[in-house]
């Protein structure tokens, strides 16, 4: 693992492998962990970085409330740092609004990027409230009664019962979160702005892939976001709910495999 150090945060960061650069970018509640497949799939033909977001993983909690923008930024100070011209990012839920903020306010650093089990439009109301309870929840309960419950719910029945083990494993590697990290997080999320026209007005080809079992981006959501770009690569991963990753690891790796092979 790599360190950058800035003024109000350290980001720690994995950097592996040679080639064209990727960029994965994890969700909510996560750490770049969550990667470890692609990575170890990628690293053979391009250089691939996974981040842990402050407070997640490896790098300590911030100094300053997050943001998506903010978020972004880290990402611009770490490819500058890496003297990095050009990269594909690809980002897991809260990691895609990240993409796509930094997508907006630096196009030319990207030759491709992806969302992953994520979205474009804002927070609808009915969704705040529900990140609202998540942060009461946290306030009253603490972070492990909190990953416990939300954290499984992420994954398919199927996936849940034939792998019971690596349930457990990233279960206790989340209950390490601070409280404070994840109300940052949830609050970010509740205030980032639709980036619809983002997507619509993209001029590269964006990387869509979706779980038919996805109850937190529901497939008919991410189908509809899909028509978006001029072109877009979308990829329905049918056996996997939100963590496709992990889900339909040979789905998940074929999908951005084809899109990489095209962008580069």
């Amino acid at each position: 693992m790599k360190t950058l150090t800035l003024p109000h945060v350290n980001l720690a960061y994995e950097d592996t492998g040679n080639g064209p650069v990727v960029v994965f970018l994890h969700g909510f509640a996560e750490d770049g962990i969550v990667w470890k497949h692609q990575v170890a799939a990628l690293a053979e033909a391009y250089r691939v970085i996974a981040v842990d977001w402050p407070g997640s993983g490896l790098s300590p909690l911030g100094n300053h409330p997050p943001s998506m923008e903010s978020l972004a930024e880290l990402i611009y100070a770490l490819l500058l740092h890496e003297r990095i011209e050009q990269c594909c990012m690809i980002g897991h839920s809260m990691g895609g609004y990240v993409t796509l903020a930094f997508a907006e306010a630096y196009p030319h650093l990207l030759k491709g990027y992806g969302l992953f089990h994520s979205t474009a439009y804002s927070d609808s109301e009915e969704k705040r409230q529900t990140r609202r309870k998540g942060i009461a929840f946290i306030r009253e309960n603490g972070v492990v009664p909190f990953v416990k419950q939300s954290t499984p719910n992420l994954f398919s029945e199927v996936y849940k019962q034939a792998h019971p083990e690596e349930l457990a494993a990233l279960l206790r590697r989340n209950e390490a979160f601070k409280p404070e990290a994840l109300i940052g997080y949830y609050e970010a999320m509740m205030q980032r702005p639709d980036r619809s026209t983002v997507l619509s007005q993209s001029k590269i080809p964006v990387l869509i892939i979706c779980g038919a079992m996805d109850v937190v981006i529901p497939l008919k959501e991410s189908l509809q976001m899909a028509s978006m770009p001029i072109m877009g690569f979308v990829t329905v991963l049918e056996n996997a709910a939100h963590m496709g990753m992990w889900e339909d690891i040979s789905g998940a790796n074929r999908a951005i495999n084809e899109y990489l092979s095209y962008i580069y």
